[in-house]
């Protein structure tokens, strides 16, 4: 079974860093838009694709993010995480509040999680708690995704016999 890869948006998909328009994405986003979509790197759905995982969002964007980024990557609609409620589960340690929901959404199978929050308590968490192999893996939110990032999870996921 191939591991699960969640994908954050703001931050991986939707770098912070820079001011200019993606130079793949040509047309504008809507006035009322995410004022930071037009970051976005159209690139990044093939990349994506050919990564030998499951794709889920793990965004707050929920199924926003079937409505509005999967289009501009070329992605078909993908499954969303749906959050537990945030006073469920106090958090200690440091530890980010997805990691729990997560590992709980994975049940048991490998997984991927690109974030642009993951700390060394989450990973250590995830090692803990999870059965299964699990690469926690943090995107630099000033750039997105990178190649560097690409080669890591393909790189973890031959490794791991994804």
């Amino acid at each position: 079974m191939r591991p699960l890869l969640f994908l954050d948006v703001d931050g991986p998909l939707i770098p912070f860093g820079g001011s200019a328009p993606h130079p793949a994405y040509a047309p504008e986003p809507p006035p009322d838009a995410h004022p930071l979509l037009h970051r976005v790197d159209p690139a990044h759905g093939p990349r994506l694709a050919a990564l030998d995982c499951a794709l889920v969002w793990a965004t707050t964007w929920g199924e926003e993010a079937n409505e509005v980024i999967a289009p501009r990557l070329g992605l078909p609609p993908l499954p969303v995480v749906d959050w537990p409620d945030e006073d469920a589960a106090p958090l200690t340690g440091g530890l980010h509040w997805k990691t729990r929901a997560l590992a709980a959404r994975a049940d048991g199978r490998p997984y991927v999680w690109l974030d642009d929050e993951i700390t060394g308590a989450d990973r250590a968490w995830a090692r803990a708690h999870h059965p299964a192999p699990a690469l926690l893996h943090r995107v630099d939110p000033a750039t997105g995704l990178t190649a560097a990032d690409y080669a890591r999870v393909a790189a973890w996921v031959r490794a791991s016999g994804g």
